[in-house]
């Protein structure tokens, strides 16, 4: 679409993506939901939905002076009720000198899900919504629920405690384990992804006394409803939690077909805890919220070990009532939570703590080819470090990983550098170097041509011996 001249309350064509032009108007956006940085765009009211974003002003027209042209290449019965929803907002405001709302009319009351239900939010690189149906009609979701088993809550109780860090916009929750139990939230709960973290997560989850509906892939989760799809599982629950490998995965999860932002309703909550950029979680918060959803990030630091002990470290950003809405979900899943403010610091503070314990990974791997190129024992090494400063759990069970030749993964390699990957694009936004990291990228990068991806993070050691 051809730039054109617009202001503050002008009737539009918007177009997402793929998708078709769409009416709407353009208003003032809420006061907590930002503009994004760098592109000249609108915020756009839809009619006939209760969708609104933000659209790059390429992607708009004047409404009047292409209307003909879009009713004859859009026949769709939910984009005719959209046009007349229009008509009826401009016969309300004829002779009016004032701003209207856009009126909900008698044709559309009702609908539960709106055409902007799939359409994608315009990130640096887009990626393209795959097999969506351009006339909606997979918007009709399924219904049908499964008997839950629920475990009884076992005794274990973590206590919430507070603190001010110094920043108004940033506060922290530490959560500590005593005796007692946890009184499990009566809220319905979703999870979608199990894999190495999701799959202890949702354990403890069931554990600790929660009814939690799952979808995956692949797997079921003995004790867990099954959802058929993520749309379904969003539909049916009150708070949706979420674990997914990559940014694109997090994406598709929430713009596919049957995806998450077609269950989502006004109130519906969704969590993502998937290790993603700031630009790709603050896309999905919009997106969520646009539809009156609840959105907040909360990735996990920790591996597979600890997510089956429910040891996991959560650190959360976006909506603080729903953070507080996740307590005992936050307890039964972790150690300690992190609550750090507006959307997308969950996800930077989450890429600066893997870029720190990926470089330090391969730096371990490093001083130990070091040590058996000059003629020194890896295990007296390893003996040393043990008695020093840098003794920890994380280096004891990744030396031991490497000198056993037991690269079984606890902490996939291709997440650790894509992580790392990540956490180098951070920095370059920022215009902040990190060589150290970069380096330590350049070294995984060689461990994945090495068929090194599906093992843990520990088999970096074998880019320096081939």
């Amino acid at each position: 679409m051809a730039t054109v001249s617009l202001r503050l309350g002008d009737l539009v064509w918007g177009k997402l993506g793929r998708y078709p032009p769409w009416p709407g108007k353009i208003v003032n956006p809420p006061k907590d939901l930002k503009k994004p940085r760098g592109k000249k765009c609108f915020f756009v009211k839809f009619f006939g939905t209760e969708d609104h974003a933000w659209i790059k002003v390429e992607q708009l027209k004047p409404y009047h002076a292409h209307k003909e042209e879009m009713i004859k290449i859009n026949k769709g019965k939910r984009f005719q009720q959209a046009v007349d929803a229009v008509e009826e907002f401009l016969r309300r405001a004829k002779g009016k000198d004032q701003d209207l709302t856009i009126p909900e009319s008698s044709t559309v009351k009702g609908m539960m899900a709106g055409p902007m239900a799939a359409f994608k939010w315009q990130p640096t690189v887009s990626e393209p919504v795959k097999d969506a149906d351009p006339h909606f009609h997979h918007f009709l979701l399924s219904q049908t629920e499964k008997p839950a088993v629920c475990y009884q809550a076992i005794t274990k109780k973590l206590k919430i405690c507070e603190e001010e860090t110094g920043s108004t916009s940033i506060q922290a929750a530490d959560s500590t384990a005593v005796n007692g139990s946890i009184t499990p939230t009566d809220k319905k709960i979703g999870f979608l992804g199990l894999g190495l973290m999701g799959s202890g997560i949702v354990s403890n989850l069931l554990k600790m006394g929660h009814t939690v509906t799952v979808w995956n892939r692949t797997a079921e989760k003995e004790g867990a409803r099954l959802g058929r799809t993520p749309a379904e599982v969003v539909s049916t629950c009150d708070i949706t939690f979420a674990c997914v490998s990559d940014p694109k995965a997090a994406k598709d999860l929430v713009l596919g077909p049957s995806g998450v932002l077609q269950g989502i309703r006004p109130g519906k909550c969704y969590v993502d805890m998937s290790t993603v950029d700031a630009d790709t979680v603050t896309e999905l918060a919009q997106v969520i919220v646009s539809r009156g959803g609840r959105f907040l990030e909360a990735p996990v630091s920790g591996n597979q070990q600890l997510s089956n002990d429910g040891m996991l470290v959560i650190l959360a950003a976006g909506d603080r009532g729903l953070y507080e809405d996740c307590s005992s979900c936050f307890q039964a899943m972790g150690k300690t939570s992190f609550f750090l403010g507006e959307v997308g610091n969950a996800a930077k503070m989450m890429l600066i703590v893997n870029m720190v314990q990926g470089s330090f990974m391969a730096t371990i791997a490093e001083g130990l080819t070091l040590a058996q190129v000059t003629g020194q024992s890896q295990q007296t090494l390893l003996d040393i470090l043990n008695q020093g400063q840098l003794a920890s759990i994380f280096l004891d069970q990744k030396c031991q990983n490497i000198l056993q030749g037991n690269f079984k993964p606890d902490f996939y390699l291709k997440y650790i550098q894509k992580d790392l990957r990540l956490a180098i694009a951070l920095g370059d936004a920022v215009n902040h170097p990190t060589p150290m990291a970069a380096a330590a990228n350049e070294v995984y990068k060689r461990a994945k041509a090495l068929d090194q991806s599906d093992n843990d993070m520990s088999a970096v050691y074998r880019a320096y011996i081939h």
